[in-house]
C-alpha cells in the first residue's frame, strides 16, 4: 500500500513539474481543479448507489488524486503536504474517539461527537452555530446541515405540523409574488419544503435521488411504451401513458 501511495504522489510531482511536466496539470491552481473534486466525490456516491464496486474502486482512485493534486500544489506554495494531510486527519479522528483511542468510555457517542466537532469550530475561531458549513455544499444538502445546527441551539419545531404550515404558507407567498420576488420566495419554499422532510425523519437529499430516480424510470418507461414517439403525443396522451407505468409499477 505504501508502495504505491509513493507512486502515486510520484506521478503527480512528475506532472507538475515545470521541466517537462504535463501542460495542463501544471496550469491548474485549487480554483480550476475545485469543480473536479466536487464532480468525482459524486461518481463516488453514484458508483456506490449502482452498487458497480468495479466502479466504485476507480473512482475512489480519481477521488485520492484529487487529494494528491491539492496536496501538492499547496506543497509547491510551501503550504503543506500530502503527509501534513493525513496527519491532520489521524489527529482528528483520534479526537473525536477517545472512546477508542483514549480513556473516555461514555455512552452518548453522537453527543460526543458533536461537541468535540464544536470545540474544533470554537478552536477555529467560530462564534456562530452556522459557522463551518460549507458554502459549496448542494443546496439541498447545505439547507438540511444550517437547519440540523438550528434545531440543536433549540431553534427548531416541535413537531412536523409548524413546517407543514410554513409550507403552504410559502406556496401561496410564491404564487402571488411579483417577478423580482420570485426567486427568494421560491428559495423560501425549498428551504421550508427540507425543513417539513427533516422533521418527517427522512433526510432531504436521499428522498429527492429517490424521486429523481423513480421519475427518470417512469418517463423511459413511458418513452418504451411510445415505441419512440413520445414528443409528438399529445399531454392527454402522455399522461395515460404515465398513469399506464404507474400501474405497471404496482401490478
Amino acid at each position: 500500500m505504501t508502495e504505491q501511495l509513493t507512486r502515486l504522489l510520484h506521478i503527480m510531482a512528475t506532472l507538475r513539474d515545470p521541466d517537462g511536466g504535463c501542460e495542463w496539470d501544471r496550469a491548474q491552481d485549487f480554483t480550476s481543479i475545485a469543480p473536479y473534486t466536487i464532480e468525482e466525490a459524486y461518481e463516488v456516491a453514484d458508483a456506490i448507489e449502482r452498487g458497480d464496486m468495479g466502479e466504485l474502486r476507480e473512482e475512489l482512485g480519481d477521488l485520492l488524486l484529487q487529494v494528491v493534486f491539492h496536496a501538492r500544489m499547496a506543497e509547491e506554495a510551501n503550504l503543506f503536504a500530502f503527509e501534513d494531510v493525513a496527519r491532520a486527519i489521524s489527529d482528528k479522528m483520534e479526537a473525536r474517539h477517545p472512546h477508542i483511542f483514549g480513556t473516555d468510555d461514555g455512552d452518548d457517542v453522537e453527543t460526543r461527537w458533536e461537541a468535540l466537532k464544536a470545540a474544533e469550530r470554537v478552536s477555529k475561531g467560530s462564534n456562530s452555530a452556522m459557522d463551518g458549513v460549507a458554502r459549496t455544499l448542494p443546496g439541498l444538502l447545505r439547507a438540511e446541515k444550517l437547519q440540523k445546527r438550528a434545531a440543536r441551539e433549540g431553534f427548531d419545531w416541535p413537531d412536523t405540523s409548524g413546517p407543514a404550515d410554513k409550507v403552504t404558507e410559502e406556496m401561496l407567498e410564491l404564487s402571488e409574488a411579483s417577478d423580482a420576488d420570485k426567486l427568494e420566495e421560491a428559495g423560501d419554499l425549498l428551504f421550508a419544503a427540507v425543513n417539513l422532510v427533516r422533521k418527517s425523519g427522512v433526510a432531504p437529499e436521499d428522498a429527492l435521488r429517490a424521486a429523481n430516480l423513480k421519475f427518470e424510470r417512469r418517463y423511459r418507461g413511458m418513452e418504451e411504451l411510445a415505441k419512440g414517439d413520445f414528443a409528438s403525443l399529445t399531454l392527454d396522451q402522455q399522461e395515460e401513458l404515465w398513469q399506464t407505468v404507474k400501474r405497471g409499477e404496482k401490478a
